[in-house]
């Protein structure tokens, strides 16, 4: 290794910041001898917080800008949260490591400490994502979801600001900022099937690099590189990003895959759902994504990009 110095993007938010923390200093491990740069940078997503990310539109709200700093060589390669990355990637740029998943699970933050079922008939639960309000809307159609956007911080401050009997948050960035003693419940994947890729972080490099290539690759952990394969082909399958409703989570059961899928309408009045195993992620997401288009995924998609449009 000859580099003595690289550079980091990330985005400027508290969770992020800690996440890349974190990688920087898994990668000191490794190579102690590394001085290690960072560069903040205000992404599209982290702009615009008076619009929900569904009405904002286009993929990779909160990853452009970062990946555009390393094009002109502003930083050497960038630490994303991985549910925040479009499945297709721009020409010249690959995900080079993908690190250990930390709990992929949504989770509820209630005001006075009741779990999801234990809400009040009627109750406001704050979130901007399409697939968590279609899911919480399919299992408590009582419920009265309110739009949330900003970070952890902003938006467990609305919970009292607005007045919202809950809200709902990754279990992941809650546990890396030392806040898991604020979730009152973790959904079953029963109940809400989380964001392709939730709970892991993407390293992503330049693929003209070779020596920031080797740097990086130590953070790669094999066993959640396929499991968020087989989830991330299920987006491609079914040409969805991080605004429409559409989520899968898979996990190893012995040697083999199961992975479950699921697609909702706005209101959540649809909510498909399917399961399926095997041992190649790509042909199991494919098997997912195909049996959800035989029961009409393509129509509930577009019927939510046309009400997304309006």
């Amino acid at each position: 290794m000859k580099r003595k110095r690289i550079v980091v993007g990330t985005r400027k938010s508290p969770l992020a910041l800690t996440q890349t923390e974190w990688v920087l200093n898994e990668l000191k491990k490794h190579h102690p001898d590394l001085e290690l740069g960072m560069e903040k940078i205000v992404t599209k997503g982290d702009r615009i917080l008076d619009v929900t990310l569904s009405k904002v539109g286009g993929k990779g709200l909160f990853t452009k800008e970062i990946e555009q700093a390393m094009f002109d060589g502003d930083c050497d390669f960038a630490v994303h949260s991985l549910k925040d990355m479009p499945v297709q990637m721009p020409d010249g740029l690959m995900i080079v490591a993908i690190t250990h998943r930390e709990d992929p699970r949504d989770v509820i933050i209630s005001r006075d400490g009741r779990s999801f079922a234990e809400l009040p008939m009627g109750a406001k639960v704050g979130t901007s994502s399409l697939r968590r309000a279609a899911q919480l809307r399919s299992a408590r159609p009582d419920i009265e979801i309110v739009s949330v956007r900003g970070n952890i911080n902003t938006r467990l401050a609305k919970l009292e600001e607005m007045e919202l009997d809950a809200i709902v948050l990754a279990a992941a960035g809650l546990e890396r900022m030392g806040w898991g003693d604020k979730i009152s419940e973790r959904l079953s994947t029963e109940v809400c099937i989380p964001a392709v890729g939730q709970g892991a972080l993407a390293i992503q490099c330049r693929t003209d690099d070779p020596e920031i290539r080797e740097i990086l690759s130590v953070l790669d952990d094999a066993n959640t590189r396929q499991i968020v394969l087989a989830e991330r082909t299920v987006l491609a399958r079914l040409n969805g990003g991080c605004q429409i409703p559409i989520g899968a989570f898979a996990e190893f059961t012995g040697e083999e895959l199961t992975l479950t899928g699921i697609v909702g309408s706005s209101d959540g009045l649809v909510l498909l759902r399917e399961t399926a195993t095997g041992t190649d992620p790509v042909a199991l997401g494919h098997a997912v994504a195909d049996r959800l288009l035989e029961k009409g995924a393509a129509d509930i998609l577009a019927r939510v990009r046309e009400e997304l449009n309006q």
